[in-house]
């Protein structure tokens, strides 16, 4: 679904918005952009479910352990193999909080009633993004679980296995929903061939984004590796993401391109 070939140009973005770069094809648009500015320019009503992978402003318990680079915080690959870094991971927990709430707020007015939100998180700030989905105005319904199945060892410690998936709704959430009965835990490793680095597995993103009803519309503000707008058109969704830094905006593009590609 590129913006400019019909009439979502129209029906998702306020026409007095100046389009940003932006690529897609059937079912899909990437924008390339800051997700705050383009959410405060959606059209109100136009999305079923917001499923994302937001920046964790986390990997550290100290302010010089969290100003740390990306890389340096999720990845331990070399650095002459590194993948890019990516924006707005360097938050203090207040001001995170604060910029969460922000967002939620804006795309929950470009949500139509009993949409979905589905958003991943780690445990260090699990009770902030809790509070930020709240104070936007989202019901706050559970919290399922991404196993990762394998992590580092820590003697004399539990194993950081686990990364956190908050989901709620925009008021009620009827139970006559189409939409089954959904499991509170998926497992599966990291993708082994990443090209963003903190890229959640497309099964897992194929399994989570059924919270939103057949034939919806999914809007994810941190689309990074394209895996939620790749899983919502393999599953028979529209989907709209947004991603600020420019390799990744690349990268996703030609991902969802290549293998969309692939599936025809």
């Amino acid at each position: 679904m590129p913006l400019e070939k019909n009439a979502e140009n129209n029906t998702i973005l306020k026409s007095e918005f100046v389009l940003p770069e932006h690529a897609g094809g059937e079912g899909w648009t990437m924008l390339h952009g800051d997700a705050i500015q383009i959410a405060q320019n959606f059209v109100p009503g136009v999305f079923d479910a917001v499923i994302t992978d937001p920046p964790y402003a986390s990997g550290g318990a100290t302010p010089s352990e969290k100003n740390r680079t990306t890389n340096q915080k999720y990845s331990s690959m070399d650095k002459d193999k590194a993948l890019p870094d990516f924006a707005g991971d360097q938050k203090d927990q207040r001001s995170w909080t604060r910029w969460m709430a922000g967002w939620l707020w804006d795309v929950k007015k470009a949500c139509r009633p009993g949409a979905s939100v589905v958003l991943f998180i780690d445990w260090r700030q699990l009770p902030s993004i809790t509070d930020a989905l709240q104070w936007a105005g989202w019901i706050w319904r559970g919290v399922a679980v991404w196993d990762k199945i394998t992590s580092r060892p820590q003697k004399g410690r539990y194993r950081q296995q686990a990364e956190f998936i908050i989901w709620g709704s925009n008021g009620p959430m009827p139970a006559d929903r189409s939409v089954g009965c959904l499991p509170g835990v998926f497992r599966a490793t990291n993708p082994v061939n990443r090209i963003h680095v903190t890229e959640k597995p497309l099964q897992v993103m194929r399994d989570v984004v059924k919270i939103c009803a057949p034939g919806g519309r999914i809007l994810d503000p941190f689309a990074g590796a394209g895996t939620t707008v790749l899983a919502g058109v393999l599953e028979g969704y529209e989907a709209v993401g947004i991603e600020v830094t420019d390799d990744y905006y690349q990268r996703s593009v030609e991902r969802i391109r290549r293998e969309m590609a692939e599936q025809e």
